[in-house]
């Protein structure tokens, strides 16, 4: 039984999602410093008037606004001249400060 449980707890840890260190990021110019992540937004990292139409995906249960742009998309924010849709974790900011879907 207890080699059983050994294999169990390391086959937990080896497939454990990755730290937040391993997380690729874009440095945004707006605000000066700030890191936003590659692949999603947190409902925090968007301006107020974008904070419409949140909601949890379905798999990782990690929130997201939509804002307008309807189901399976959400708003992503690079700066006050680049924002828009994208698909669910699909979005990201490039290094020049631009919103870029992944296809």
């Amino acid at each position: 039984m207890k080699p059983a449980l050994f294999a169990l707890l390391i086959f937990a840890g080896l497939s454990a999602p990755a730290g937040a260190a391993a997380m690729p990021v874009a440095v945004v110019a707006s605000p000066p410093g700030h890191v936003i992540a590659v692949d999603w937004q947190e409902p925090q990292l968007l301006p107020p008037r974008l904070r419409n139409h949140c909601s949890f995906e379905n798999f990782t249960g990690r929130p997201y606004c939509s804002d307008h742009c309807g189901g399976g998309y959400q708003v992503y924010y690079c700066s006050q001249m680049s924002y828009g849709c994208c698909p669910l974790g699909r979005g990201y900011c490039d290094f020049d400060g631009r919103l870029r879907c992944h296809p």
